[in-house]
């Protein structure tokens, strides 16, 4: 696996560092298809960051419980200090995704702009141990970055997003430096997408995959 970035150092200025270069589009992005999770029970959020998704869906579904997965004990101590109403429905590991345990009643597995963290090969394995260890009817919610296929806006997209690899980089020693495949990924083990949002023109989406 690659070296570890220390996110230690900007979780207590991520949020406004987000709403300073994208203003409200990642937050929006991460919620668009939370009406549609109403159904979940059983949650996996890997790398939420300070929690502003899961306090909007366990507030939503009263009986949801919930495991999150992250490298950053200042990102779990934002999290948890937000989702502090949540009580015992909420679980938090302080450890790697690869190395997260899985509940095999999971029905819901999260992952907002956290695979572009990982190389391809470590997708590919995450995306194996959920499915090893989950059944048909699991969700992905899944949003990212993406370089859309448009002869103008590609290559401006290609640029903003290998200045956001620059910047981790320099600030946490994020060692990936490409957007990985997902969808390749969620395929090839029986996912199907059954919902798909984009904005900016497609620089960023989110999606709804669920296991056939």
């Amino acid at each position: 696996m690659s070296a570890q970035p220390n996110f230690n150092r900007v979780a207590r200025v991520y949020r406004w560092a987000e709403y300073l270069t994208l203003g409200p589009i990642l937050q929006r992005t991460r919620t668009h298809f939370l009406p549609q999770l109403v159904g979940c029970h059983k949650a996996l959020l890997f790398g939420d960051g300070d929690g502003r998704f899961l306090v909007r869906l366990l507030r939503q579904n009263s009986d949801l419980h919930a495991t999150a997965v992250d490298i950053s004990t200042t990102m779990l101590s934002l999290l948890r200090e937000r989702c502090a109403d949540a009580g015992l429905r909420l679980q938090t590991f302080q450890i790697s995704a690869l190395e997260a345990p899985i509940a095999p009643d999971t029905d819901l597995v999260v992952t907002h702009f956290f695979l572009d963290c990982l190389t391809q090969t470590e997708v590919d394995v995450l995306i194996e141990n959920i499915t090893h260890n989950t059944g048909s009817g699991t969700l992905w919610l899944l949003s990212d970055f993406q370089v859309p296929r448009h002869a103008f806006i590609g290559p401006i997209a290609k640029l903003y997003i290998r200045s956001l690899y620059l910047t981790f980089r320099i600030l946490t020693g994020l060692r990936v430096r490409s957007l990985p495949n997902p969808q390749a990924a969620l395929h090839q083990r029986n996912f199907s997408c059954i919902a798909h949002h984009e904005t900016l023109f497609g620089l960023i989406y989110t999606e709804i995959w669920e296991r056939r």
